[in-house]
């Protein structure tokens, strides 16, 4: 049951992620207006997604091969 509440409330949390800069990132923002600041805030959160899909890959394979155990 855990789990399951686990993976529902990162998938709510996953549409609403904002990537979170630093002062550099934030100061070039500003001077690129709303636009460009958009673009780069999506550009970070496009970069996020390889890390975070590499790491859910390899626990849902550790997660099904301790369920298979288990069977």
């Amino acid at each position: 049951m855990k789990r399951v509440l686990f993976v529902f409330l990162f998938v709510l949390m996953a549409g609403a992620a904002m990537a979170q800069g630093c002062s550099v990132c934030t100061k070039t923002a500003g001077e690129l207006g709303e636009k460009g600041a958009k673009g780069l805030n999506m550009g970070i959160v496009y970069l996020a997604f390889i890390p975070l899909g590499i790491i859910g890959t390899l626990g849902f394979m550790w997660w099904r091969s301790q369920s298979h155990r288990e069977s």
